[in-house]
């Protein structure tokens, strides 16, 4: 097995400005390093399968779950069960990266639902 960075990992590009990189990648499991500019978001949505646990390396992170908003800081994680509606943003100046590792792995397995407003 050899050892996996940004440099060596897969690579691709989301919502225009956003990058991900594939760490690991198997049948049960997903870790993912990603970069989320200032002012950029997914678009919210749940899993039917997939647990997710995000942790935050740079930046903060403002992560919406069924409504309610946490701040995550470097050094702090979230973990989100299958079928909960959520959405990752960079609502900070810095650049925003993190590791999201999922079991079993989320793509293909998303669905996109209404984005909501929800005041911190």
């Amino acid at each position: 097995m050899p050892i996996v960075s940004v440099k060596n990992a897969d690579h691709y590009v989301w919502a225009t400005n956003c990058e991900g990189w594939h760490l690991a990648a198997s049948k049960n499991l997903s870790v993912i390093q990603e970069r989320v500019p200032k002012g950029s978001c997914e678009t919210r949505h749940f899993h039917k399968k997939a647990e997710q646990f995000f942790y935050v390396l740079s930046g903060i992170a403002t992560l919406e779950v069924a409504g309610e908003i946490h701040i995550l800081h470097p050094h702090e994680g979230f973990h989100i069960p299958a079928g909960i509606a959520h959405t990752l943003s960079n609502e900070h100046e810095k650049d925003l990266e993190f590791l999201v590792v999922s079991t079993p792995p989320s793509h293909g397995d998303r669905e996109n639902v209404p984005q909501i407003r929800v005041e911190p």
